[in-house]
């Protein structure tokens, strides 16, 4: 079996648009002990980001880089 470490290299190797088809079906997998209606509320947000991902309204950045604008932020 692999350990998380390989499959999240594995995993994060395919592109963008791959990604987040994945990222969805673990979404979906996910049992959420929420309100239904926060749920549907979740949801729709995700899937509108993903569609601004599809559609190149927005271009999407790695991690690290998120990461250097919130501590960028954070400490001006």
């Amino acid at each position: 079996m692999k350990s998380i470490e390989q499959l999240t290299e594995e995993l994060l190797s395919p592109p963008s648009i791959s990604r987040s088809l994945l990222a969805e079906k673990l979404v979906e997998s996910l049992e959420f002990d929420t309100d239904p209606a926060i749920q549907a509320g979740w949801t729709t947000e995700a899937k509108r980001r993903r569609n601004e991902i599809r559609t190149g309204e927005i271009q999407p950045i790695s991690g690290e880089e998120a990461l250097a604008q919130v501590r960028q932020l954070l400490n001006p």
